[in-house]
């Protein structure tokens, strides 16, 4: 998650600073709020298609916590709580399955499991895992692209096996640097040699893709560090390698120990930046967006592969979001520990999951921005005719202050084909202020007002 961030003025030219907030989906979850009226979730899914959803599983438990992390997850699980959690889980599923039925029966086109690291889970508990997507969701997992995060410390030969198994297609694997000063100085109690026998196990589980997350802007890294990490990264032929600015945010660990950013900072991670995009474009991979790299001939992996998200997700566990056209949902989101474990305790302890909690609405407007920012923020950009069928307009049409912006800033690709809306290279290397550039006010001012906890 990310934390609030307030664009320039649109009518403003003057480059913003690169790094305001990662948008990965919007609204952002701090713009959620608890529904009053609890909307049955039966009633919700009615009236939309469900011929191509997206199925995700949350498991909000880590072995440690990296300085860096405000994602929904604990250390540990004491007291039988992974058991107590899949529980409710399976009951959660239940309901969801329930609610989904009717005309048209649900169809999913992908499945993901993240956390936390959902790996900390035992081999068993995996199985139980995957049963609950296939038995009780109806998602066939062996059929769809299955994408599972794991940790060095928890990729043992007994998990991966039960993945291989149960048909996972992509494993991403959060290594962040292999530098092991660097690892210390973001709160990451990690040796390389962890991280490399980790990856030698992913390799002889022999699961198609292989993804590594590697962050930049770390303290004491330099080019030449950072230039170590990628090459020992590459040394692995990933399909996938993803490169993540580092952000301090509030309740961190780092946010706790005063860590920020300033100017310089800034400077360092679009230096980095640059200096990781070109070497991994020299060794061929195709750049997908700003963090994501793909090697050409990797097979597609569904729900990263489509910008707009437009078709329906499904969210299961604490930390997991579900979209329909007009309401996104999910449960209480928090950073701080013990909020975090008070989350999970209050959901373990649910019998009834026939409603939606917490959400926002999402209306003509939020929904044409949504469409704009999850596009623009590929590299392929945004065909304007898709737009128009859907919407009944055109982009510069709704937008015409961002645009008129971001192509004095020189963000757009005033070389590219005039049906496709696409961002330049230095475009998409300001994506984390662009993002946010896009907003509604409503969005920004819920943002604002929400107060981390």
């Amino acid at each position: 998650m990310t934390t609030p961030a307030v664009p320039l003025p649109y009518g403003s030219h003057a480059v913003p600073r690169p790094y305001e907030s990662y948008v990965y989906a919007y609204p952002h979850k701090t713009a959620y709020r608890p529904l009053a009226d609890r909307p049955a979730l039966r009633q919700l899914w009615a009236g939309e298609r469900k011929d191509a959803l997206s199925l995700y599983l949350h498991i909000p438990f880590c072995e440690v916590r990296c300085g860096f992390c405000n994602l929904f997850t604990r250390i540990g699980a004491p007291d039988e709580l992974t058991t107590r959690y899949l529980d409710a889980l399976d009951r959660q599923a239940t309901a969801v399955r329930d609610a989904l039925d009717g005309p048209g029966a649900p169809r999913f086109a992908a499945a993901a499991f993240g956390g936390g690291t959902p790996t900390f889970l035992t081999a068993g508990e995996l199985e139980r895992l995957c049963d609950i997507a296939e038995k009780r969701m109806g998602a066939d997992l062996r059929a769809v692209p299955l994408s599972v995060e794991t940790s060095p410390a928890t990729a043992t030969a007994d998990r991966l096996a039960v993945l291989a198994d149960r048909g996972a297609t992509r494993l991403s694997i959060g290594v962040q640097t292999f530098v092991e000063a660097e690892a210390k100085a973001a709160v990451r109690p990690q040796r390389r040699a962890e991280a490399e026998a980790a990856l030698g196990r992913i390799r002889d589980a022999r699961i198609p893709v292989l993804n590594i997350d590697l962050i930049y802007g770390i303290d004491g890294q330099t080019e030449a560090s950072w230039r170590h990490s990628l090459d020992a990264a590459l040394a692995w032929q990933p399909e996938e390698l993803y490169l993540y600015p580092l952000y301090v945010r509030p309740l961190t660990g780092l946010g706790r120990l005063g860590a920020g950013g300033d100017a310089a900072w800034d400077a360092q991670r679009l230096r980095l930046y640059r200096q990781g995009r070109d070497h991994l474009l020299g060794h061929g991979y195709e750049q997908v967006s700003m963090r994501m790299f793909r090697r050409p001939g990797s097979p597609a992996q569904g729900a990263d592969d489509y910008a707009c998200q437009t078709d329906g997700m499904i969210g299961l566990g604490c930390g997991a979001r579900s979209y329909t056209s007009a309401l996104h949902y999910s449960f209480d989101y928090a950073v701080d520990m013990r909020e975090i474990r008070a989350i999970i305790d209050t959901y373990t302890a649910t019998e009834d999951f026939s409603r939606a909690e917490v959400g926002r609405r999402v209306d003509g407007d939020e929904a044409r921005r949504r469409h704009l920012l999850q596009s623009l923020l590929q590299s392929r950009g945004l065909e304007v005719a898709e737009y128009r069928e859907r919407f009944g307009s055109a982009p510069a049409e709704d937008f015409p202050a961002e645009l008129d912006r971001f192509a004095a800033l020189g963000w757009l690709d005033e070389g590219a084909d005039p049906g496709l809306l696409r961002l330049s290279p230095e475009g998409l290397a300001h994506s984390d202020a662009l993002g946010p550039a896009l907003f509604s006010p409503a969005v920004r001012a819920a943002m604002a007002a929400y107060l981390p906890k």
